[in-house]
């Protein structure tokens, strides 16, 4: 399988939200806390829940923005059991993606008890698949907002290819209940380039958007 280019996602941003990675960041990187590395902690522009990614040429990037444009997520989300007003989520607790004690990534998962925010995903992914936009991993969509990823570490891994890993049980612990976001409004979705780039002045980061629709411009 080619290496992905982009990915499709559901971007995340509030003021909670903003507070709440502050919070977190500060703690976990702190010396006297669990002393994970600043550059490991993911940077509030990037976060977002991924659907799927994206092997895409020139061409097909084209494609993929006229057909995220054509969706009419409004009516897909009734269709998934969202209320008439729309749909909210909250995300809530910290997950390891490996094994906790030897992790190189850690994520917010969304609260979807009854299972509308997946359903809706799941509507997306396949309209892009049928589109053979996507591949077909083989998996079950897992929905998670990464604030944690090693990888941005630099020299963090002993040799080129190992990664460094962190024994995430305590934090874990720590953060089983923690509220990231009470009220995130599913608003839009949005085709990304892999790669956040600085945003100038900042200390944040973000993904560069190459379509994106939102749900008011699918209602008739």
């Amino acid at each position: 399988m080619p290496a992905p280019t982009h990915f499709l996602c559901l971007p995340l941003a509030g003021a909670q939200l903003a507070r709440s990675l502050s919070l977190f960041r500060d703690d976990v990187t702190s010396a006297m806390s669990f002393g994970v590395p600043q550059e490991a902690v993911r940077p509030l522009g990037t976060l977002h829940l991924t659907l799927g990614v994206l092997s895409l040429k020139e061409d097909g990037v084209a494609r993929a923005g006229e057909l995220l444009r054509s969706l009419r997520l409004g009516e897909m989300l009734g269709d998934a059991g969202a209320p008439a007003d729309g749909l909210s989520m909250a995300l809530q607790g910290l997950h390891a993606m490996q094994t906790p004690s030897k992790t190189s990534v850690l994520y917010a998962p969304p609260v979807d008890a009854d299972g509308i925010l997946f359903r809706f995903c799941e509507q997306v992914r396949a309209t892009f698949r049928d589109a053979g936009l996507m591949a077909d991993e083989g998996r079950p969509l897992l929905l998670h907002a990464t604030v944690v990823n090693t990888i941005y570490v630099k020299g963090g891994g002993r040799g080129r290819r190992e990664k460094l890993t962190l024994d995430a049980r305590d934090m874990i612990r720590r953060y089983d209940d923690y509220l990231w976001a009470a009220d995130l409004r599913v608003d839009r979705v949005a085709l990304c380039r892999m790669g956040a780039k600085k945003i100038e002045g900042t200390d944040d980061e973000a993904y560069e958007v190459e379509a994106e629709v939102r749900v008011a411009e699918t209602v008739a």
